[in-house]
């Protein structure tokens, strides 16, 4: 078996190659379990023959076992010797699962004495003896003859020394294929070192790498020798930015130095001259991702003997301590909690207001290490991050053109700026009550609209959710593009609240603000991005049509754009960091004109009294992802596919439950690639590629829409029942499905429980259906068709009234929200009209218009379904009056809608409301 077939062999493990490795030596062990105890096949030993020959291929790129250990396994193999193979099986099986040969030198050992390998005795391989020192690998490439690979790596480990902070293992291979796959498949290589002369090829034949790389668009045979390292340097950056590239050359150093494509290695060093000097810069390089600015000098505070005369009882922990009636959260928390605290911003601490010193280096690495050009922390959450980025862009009058179904931040934003919102909608998924995203010719068709009207000089900012709470990927790169070539100053706020972990896989990162920012910019500075232009342009002609424009994918004139990227992210939901934990992410060539009304915004809504705890879990997050984030990324990822794998193909479960996949929840037109089910067989690595390269919109693998409605379920009963009967959480719900969300917490035991608890129930089930009657099964599929089929129609966006369009005019959708929302603050201006009551039918048919007061979101399925302003059609009164939820904000069950009195203004006008951006025939799937 080759490699390619290995790391293709099953499409649950596209995303995360090292866990089929970790299966493989699972399966290795248990059929060295059947040998051992003689219930194998007779033919079992050549079986364990071609197990281990198949595996080489892929343990060639780790540095553990490495080929001692190999060979001996290979040698009781050859002995005939079951349970000596058996036990060596175990501990290097065990060994690479739990990560123990990291820290414990013996595992490296081949002992004589298999059964009980002694703890005590320790190899040099380590440094000689058991290391707590963080360990990680690097990826030596080179054009050496593998008979001299061994002697490499024994030179590596030569030159460390007891006194190093980290301590790695050189991984050597010989091409530039290999290193690729070593690169995707071995989290643990964080840094490079590249010798001159290897070769492109890989001694094993790999078609799905190639495959791979024919999705990455780098297929190509690179034959150019003085090229070649370049090249796979800047490969190497592109799918794991984090990891350091040092080159090693026989040529001009000081030339190479100067080549613009080498600033993505390191550093350059010529051949070997300074074998020393390579191994402190790998330990630099590591040095630089570990260091916490922040963090580091809150403990070295808390040491500190220290006396506080400042308004915060609470530091230092006296007060707590000596207590005779709280002492018992010293206890729960800790003394560090109570000694790191203090509202004095110095002793080595800085103000996040004005950070000057740590906070404004960790927010620097923060920057560097998500690819941004700065990086602001914020302690009060995303919704926060939102509000400040839209009031430091966006004044009163300015239009953005705004998800209606975004965060309620956005919203309010507006509200705070007094920017008047052009609600673009998203396509509908009537059927689980959720809306997907906005497409491109939607949003186009907003921009076109607004020119037509004279407008577009005022529209600001194109502010979009990504990824949706559903799991809805936009094609950032591509929805840039497009709106650029209609305004290229176009300012983007995208919300990546639950997808900042996404810069740390290279599948997902394209489809990230930054990295999609990062990817543009480069494109637009090259030849190719004016020729692509004047292309279109000839093609085009001069005054093309709104129809012709929508139908075309635009290019922009690269000579125009100003390409302003905002993105913000909730470090706290996919990241270490504490609840509240944020980031603001800015790529911004106009930064400089913004900065000033940024930093006001920043005062406006920071705490002045930030969480010191806060600030130095963003620091750690930043660093933990930076050094072990792809890894982490990958197994959350995997997690996920093996809930979707275990849920919709289990004989029991999949009769109850079903967890949606693109084909579900994305309609053919936006997946060009086709792509619909993630373990559809014969998936791959390119087959995926060219969905996230090229679909319109694709789902964020980590959320999965679970469908509960055919167990009879809603979405919030079978929250309720999964966290108070068996202790599993979740948030997001709707009529008929609740959302899982996997992250770089959970693990499969996590899977095996849902897997039990989920069969558990529908067990119970089946089990009530066999022993009951007919009646109750058909109340059971009434109940069931209630759910999955009665479903209200989702409304759209009707109009703002007149009264809040008084700057706009006619034509367009943007209204004066701020205004609306703060006439409501009169109680003489606003009026209650129960949901119920027939008068609700009288003033639908014959007015006057009801104009809604405040925002209303119900939670499911949390969108906004009236905003201050908006005219209250009948298609909003059937949603709510269908509504079986509790919880909707804004809405007084009592006194019902609330209302601002317009009496008979503007009625005529407001019965036919501006052009919808709503994409035609998408109402249900």
């Amino acid at each position: 078996m080759s490699l390619g077939d290995i790391t293709d062999r099953e499409a649950r493990h596209i995303f995360n190659p090292p866990s089929l490795r970790a299966d493989l030596w699972m399966e290795l062990l248990a059929a060295a379990r059947r040998w051992k105890t003689g219930k194998g096949s007779g033919n079992l030993r050549a079986e364990l023959a071609q197990a281990i020959a198949s595996m080489e291929p892929v343990e060639s790129l780790f540095a553990y076992p490495g080929a001692k250990l190999l060979e001996a396994l290979k040698a009781r193999l050859q002995e005939d010797d079951p349970k000596a193979f058996y036990f060596l099986a175990r501990r290097i099986s065990t060994a690479i699962i739990s990560g123990s040969y990291r820290h414990d030198s013996a595992e490296w050992d081949v002992h004589e004495d298999v059964l009980d390998p002694p703890t005590d005795r320790l190899s040099s391989v380590l440094g000689g003896q058991s290391s707590q020192r963080p360990y990680f690998e690097t990826l030596v490439v080179t054009p050496f003859e593998a008979s001299r690979w061994g002697y490499l790596t024994s030179q590596m480990r030569r030159i460390r020394r007891p006194e190093d902070e980290f301590v790695y293992e050189p991984v050597v291979v010989g091409s530039f294929e290999d290193a690729l796959c070593a690169i995707f498949l071995n989290p643990q290589i964080l840094s490079v070192v590249l010798y001159e002369g290897f070769a492109f090829r890989s001694a094993t034949d790999v078609p799905q790498l190639r495959g791979l790389l024919n999705a990455f668009g780098l297929d190509k045979d690179e034959s150019n020798e003085e090229a070649i390292s370049l090249r796979l340097a800047e490969l190497i950056k592109r799918v794991r930015p984090e990891v350091d590239v040092f080159l090693l050359t026989d040529r001009f150093v000081e030339r190479l130095a100067g080549d613009p494509v080498a600033s993505c290695v390191r550093r350059i060093f010529y051949q070997v001259e300074e074998p020393l000097e390579l191994h402190l810069s790998i330990l630099e390089g590591i040095r630089d991702r570990y260091q916490t600015p922040f963090f580091d000098n809150l403990k070295e505070y808390a040491r500190k003997p220290v006396a506080t005369f400042h308004a915060l009882p609470i530091a230092r922990g006296k007060a707590v301590f000596k207590s005779a009636w709280i002492s018992d959260m010293g206890e729960f928390y800790g003394p560090n909690l109570f000694l790191a605290e203090s509202s004095a911003t110095t002793g080595g601490l800085d103000s996040l207001l004005e950070p000057t010193g740590n906070i404004k280096k960790a927010q620097d690495l923060a920057a560097r290490a998500f690819g941004a050009d700065k990086v602001f922390f914020v302690t009060n959450g995303t919704s926060t991050s939102n509000k400040m980025v839209i009031q430091a862009l966006l004044a009163p009058g300015d239009i953005a053109v705004i998800d209606r179904n975004c965060h309620k931040s956005h919203h309010y934003g507006c509200v705070l700026s007094g920017a008047q919102p052009y609600y673009v909608e998203a396509y509908p998924l009537a059927e689980y009550s959720m809306y997907g995203a906005v497409p491109i010719a939607t949003i186009k068709k907003a921009l076109l609209d607004l020119k037509a009207a004279g407008r577009l000089d005022r529209v600001r900012i194109v502010d979009l959710t990504n990824c949706t709470f559903d799991g809805h990927i936009y094609n950032t790169r591509r929805v840039m593009e497009e709106c650029l070539a209609i305004k290229p100053d176009l300012i983007f706020l995208w919300d990546e609240a639950w997808f900042g972990f996404a810069h740390w896989s290279p599948f997902l990162r394209p489809r990230t603000a930054m990295g999609a920012a990062d990817a543009l910019e480069r494109y637009l500075q090259s030849p190719e991005a004016i020729k692509a232009y004047e292309a279109q342009q000839a093609k085009l002609g001069d005054n093309p049509s709104d129809e012709t424009l929508l139908s075309t994918r635009l290019v922009p004139d690269p000579r125009k754009v100003r390409l302003r990227v905002y993105q913000t992210n909730s470090t706290h939901k996919s990241m270490s960091a504490i609840r509240q934990g944020s980031m603001i992410l800015v790529h911004d060539v106009d930064f400089h004109s913004v900065e000033e009304q940024f930093h006001e915004a920043v005062f406006t809504h920071a705490s002045t009294s930030p969480n010191q705890q806060l600030i130095a879990s963003l620091d750690v997050a930043r660093r933990q992802m930076e050094l072990e984030g792809y890894g982490l990324v990958m197994n959350a990822i995997e997690i996920a596919l093996e809930i979707r794998r275990q849920i919709n193909t289990h004989p029991i479960i999949s009769k109850y439950f079903r967890a949606l996949d693109p084909g579900d929840l994305i309609p053919a037109s936006f997946r060009e690639s086709g792509f619909a089910r993630y373990l559809e067989p014969g998936a791959s690595w390119s087959h995926q590629m060219q969905g996230i390269s090229n679909d319109e919109f694709c789902l964020d693998p980590t959320r999965m829409t679970v469908v509960c409605g055919t167990a009879g379920f809603d979405g919030t009963s079978f929250k309720m029942l999964l966290a108070d009967k068996y202790g599993i959480q979740l948030n997001k719900t709707s009529r008929n499905s609740v959302l899982l969300q996997s992250n770089i917490n959970n693990t499969r035991s996590d899977v095996a429980l849902l897997v039990r608890v989920l069969l558990e129930i529908c067990a119970g089930l089946e089990s009530k259906f066999k022993d009951g009657s007919g009646a109750e099964r058909a109340s059971f599929d009434r109940h069931v068709n209630s759910l999955m089929h009665d479903v209200p129609d989702l409304p759209d966006f009707s109009c703002f009234h007149p009264r809040y369009r008084k700057q706009s005019g006619e034509g367009t959708l943007e209204g004066d929200m701020r205004t609306a929302f703060f006439d409501a603050y009169d109680a003489a201006k606003c009026e209650h009209l129960p949901l119920f009551d027939c008068q609700v039918e009288k003033r639908l048919a014959s007015g006057p218009e009801m104009v809604s007061a405040n925002f209303v979101i119900p939670y499911p399925p949390g969108f906004p379904i009236m905003v201050p302003g908006q005219v209250i059609t009948q298609g909003i009164i059937d949603f709510m009056r269908k509504l079986d939820v509790k919880e909707i904000h804004g809405y007084n069950h009592e006194q019902g809608l609330k209302l601002i009195k317009v009496d008979g203004e503007h009625r005529e006008a407001s019965k036919t409301p501006p052009v919808s951006t709503k994409p035609a025939a998408k109402k249900k799937r």
